[in-house]
């Protein structure tokens, strides 16, 4: 089967397990994630790695991938390069391959670093860690940092946002980046990348917003009014879903 293979330089001893992914894979143990894609934690050379397995696309996507745009897998691992350029925090990625049948593309495989950390921002915005307040603070002052820097997470929300403490400081790393945009972003804007975030209650979004507000130069109340307002389109949007799947 056809492939096309893209490795970081750091990682050329790999290329024989990228060749073997699809084996290598389905051998592996639990996945820690499973839905559309899924990843499996997987050592190989004696380092803990990240293997995604990229959903095959349906027909139209799989004709669209292989003449007119990057596949998922390929986008990961130029928007992991892209990050770690402009000192964004992700998992150091290790490559790619993609597998194509009948000329277009099939499975993809995005292979990177595993990244250790204590917890994502779910749990913070859930109140199951301490000091969750001074959390989302830096949480906001981290997301206005990387809007400064023209990065845009479109899958910006509670799962793809890796916490670790750091003596009294959080570090913050970006995890499924296959969806991403760098340009320029004007504070009003930024503040709708919080539009995937179901806080536990408006008091987290008033830290957030207030934060970025402070730091982007923004009116106060303007900016909770559109967190506040994004949040409830976002609740409505999800019942909706719900009400007509009947559950």
């Amino acid at each position: 089967m056809k492939h096309n293979l893209i490795l970081n330089p750091k990682y050329k001893n790999f290329e024989n397990d990228f060749i073997h992914i699809k084996e290598i894979f389905n051998n592996a143990g639990e996945s820690i994630h499973k839905a559309r894609n899924e990843l499996k934690i997987i050592e190989l050379h004696d380092m803990k790695c990240v293997v995604k397995s990229f959903k095959v696309p349906h027909a139209i996507n799989r004709i669209a991938y292989t003449f007119f745009r990057e596949g998922k897998a390929k986008k990961s691992y130029i928007n992991a390069v892209k990050l770690i350029e402009l000192g964004v925090n992700t998992p150091e990625p290790i490559g790619i391959i993609e597998f194509f049948s009948s000329g277009l593309l099939s499975e993809s495989y995005f292979i990177s670093l595993y990244e250790p950390y204590d917890f994502t921002i779910r749990e913070v915005f859930h109140h199951k860690v301490e000091d969750f307040q001074e959390i989302l603070k830096q949480f906001a002052r981290f997301t206005y940092e990387i809007h400064q820097k023209g990065v845009w997470h479109v899958d910006y929300s509670l799962g793809n946002i890796l916490v670790t403490k750091q003596a009294d400081t959080y570090k913050f790393s970006l995890v499924d980046i296959n969806r991403m945009q760098f340009k320029t972003i004007h504070p009003i804007q930024g503040l709708k990348n919080f539009n995937k975030f179901w806080a536990k209650d408006d008091n987290d979004l008033k830290i957030l917003a207030k934060e970025y507000a402070k730091l982007g130069n923004l009116d106060e109340k303007k900016a909770i009014e559109i967190l506040v307002n994004e949040a409830k389109f976002l609740e409505a949007k999800v019942n909706l879903k719900r009400k007509l799947k009947g559950k």
